[in-house]
């Protein structure tokens, strides 16, 4: 079995609806994204993906949540949890790469605190 990472930052704000604590007031992050695809078979290169494709779709799911207030995405129903934000840039990359052995996306608010998805 093979797997492979890619990662991406982006910043951005965002306040937690219904949380009872300082993180439901507005405050931001500089998130790190790592994406991980997992497989098997490798192409006729030798590969299992292309780490310029899967780079690239990573960093342009991750620009339209740069410099945003993530609350303002109904995707996140107005509270943009870490464990949120990993299933909505998962969601976004099958999207982008349909047929891709996608296996997970970590989103790491900071050095140590992490939420990851994966199907």
């Amino acid at each position: 079995m093979y797997t492979v990472r890619v990662e991406a930052d982006f910043s951005a704000a965002h306040f937690l609806s219904g949380y009872r604590g300082k993180c439901e007031n507005l405050h931001g992050h500089n998130y790190r994204v790592r994406a991980f695809a997992r497989g098997s078979d490798l192409d006729e290169s030798g590969m299992l993906l292309d780490f310029g494709v899967f780079k690239k779709a990573l960093r342009e799911v991750c620009e339209g949540l740069d410099h945003r207030l993530l609350n303002e995405n109904p995707a996140f129903l107005d509270s943009p949890s870490a464990e949120r934000i990993a299933r909505y840039i998962f969601d976004s990359l099958a999207a982008r790469l349909p047929g891709t052995p996608l296996q997970a996306v970590e989103v790491f608010e900071s050095a140590t605190s992490m939420a990851r998805y994966e199907p």
